[in-house]
């Protein structure tokens, strides 16, 4: 019996930004209900891996699959349609509206088989927007936004979720209650992939990891195993 196909997979991708060569033949398999994530240090390509995935880069070569669907070339919002759903790491909050309309835009029906999230279960999972439902999403700390964009996201009702360094910049308390919130979403049965350069927040979340270092994925495996190699921690994930 052969093994179910990875919930998202990108075989020989390379990707470009105008003429500049980002990927160079990245492969990647995340496998369905895991967590992965794609370990680097600033520049290595974790945010443009993520991006070649979403439709959002230039991608020549390679393709990109969510489970057996080729969705290489597809349009963002075709992409997004077929269940993978992306948290930039700028935060891209509408600031001129409020934190519920912000949910509602995001808002899609859920295919069968797949959590529906609505935004009273949105204010469950992120209890600080609960009261801020009315606030106008420019007025957010930084911490409140990257909640909104990933509670923007879920509204989706994605199969898939990528999240771009979703710990960067943030206070430790609230670092905390991101790492809860995709632990929330592992055990509810979505696969996500993040990117990341902050190993330790890496190893409370995900069982998997992937070191990629100037456009090239070097090794994958368990996280523990990767993390425990001082050979690799040295190389490619210290500052």
């Amino acid at each position: 019996m052969s093994a179910p196909a990875p919930a998202l997979r990108l075989a020989g991708i390379e990707a470009f930004y105008g003429t500049a060569q980002a990927l160079f033949g990245v492969d990647l398999d995340v496998p369905a209900g895991s967590v992965t994530v794609l370990l680097g240090r600033n520049g290595a390509g974790k945010s443009t891996t993520l991006k070649a995935a979403m439709g959002l880069v230039n991608v020549q070569a390679g393709r990109v699959f969510i489970g057996s669907r080729d969705v290489t070339g597809v349009p963002s919002y075709k992409v997004a349609r077929a269940g993978l759903g992306y948290v930039p790491e700028t935060r891209r909050v509408f600031a001129g509206l409020s934190v519920e309309e912000n949910l509602v835009v995001g808002e899609r029906a859920a295919d069968a088989g797949v959590a529906v999230w609505t935004r009273e279960r949105i204010f469950d999972l992120f209890p600080p927007l609960a009261g801020m439902r009315a606030r106008l999403a420019g007025q957010l700390s930084g911490g409140e936004q990257q909640m909104l964009t990933i509670a923007r996201t879920l509204m989706g009702n994605p199969r898939i979720v990528l999240l771009d360094e979703p710990s960067e910049g943030l206070a430790p308390v609230i670092v905390q209650q991101i790492a809860a919130t995709i632990q929330t979403l592992a055990a509810e049965g979505l696969t996500v992939l993040l990117s990341e350069q902050n190993v330790r927040f890496a190893m409370h979340v995900a069982s998997r990891a992937a070191v990629i270092e100037r456009g090239r994925i070097l090794v994958e495996g368990p996280i523990a195993d990767i993390a425990a190699d001082d050979s690799v921690r040295e190389a490619y994930l210290t500052p």
